[in-house]
């Protein structure tokens, strides 16, 4: 075995684009889509809030994802803010940490009329799919803001450049 200074699971040629997503960095949120045995979630933080009447929610997410299948199956997703408690569970969504009994497992939920919602998330919201298409090398969902919570934000969980980090006087 050799020992060497690069990152072992680093593209070898770079990508101009995914180095650029990487900069804009942005808040980590998870979104949720199912109900019982057919729950699925992703962390995004490829997302834009348009707001308007009515809101709606630009999410790209993995069009091979099972995330993807469920919001388009369902026609629903619940989209919760993830605090730094959180970054754990962020891993596990994101397909990047072990998740022994399923991701869903790995911290409480309740039902909602959208989905399933993180019970420790203060911030969340009911989504309906308006609109589903590919764009780039990603499945962009079209969702409206049918309900919105608003609680604490004071300690969110930032994604920048591979890594999650903490607001700046955060925490």
């Amino acid at each position: 075995m050799t020992i060497h200074a690069e990152h072992p699971f680093r593209n070898p040629e770079d990508d101009p684009v995914r180095q650029l997503r990487g900069r804009l960095g942005g808040a980590v949120t998870l979104l949720t889509s199912g109900a019982e045995h057919e729950r699925a979630g992703l962390t995004v933080t490829s997302l834009v809030v348009a707001a308007g009447e009515p809101a709606y929610v630009l999410a790209l997410v993995d069009p091979d994802s099972d995330l993807a299948d469920a919001v388009e199956e369902t026609g629903r997703a619940v989209l919760q803010l993830l605090s730094w408690q959180h970054r754990d569970l962020a891993e596990v969504f994101a397909g990047l940490a072990p998740a022994p009994g399923g991701a869903f497992r790995h911290a409480p939920f309740e039902e909602t009329a959208w989905g399933p919602r993180l019970a420790t998330a203060t911030t969340w919201a009911g989504l309906v799919l308006e609109d589903a298409r590919e764009v780039g090398w990603s499945r962009e969902v079209r969702l409206r803001l049918d309900h919105v919570e608003v609680g604490a934000d004071d300690d969110p969980l930032f994604h920048r450049r591979g890594r999650y980090r903490r607001a700046p006087g955060a925490g």
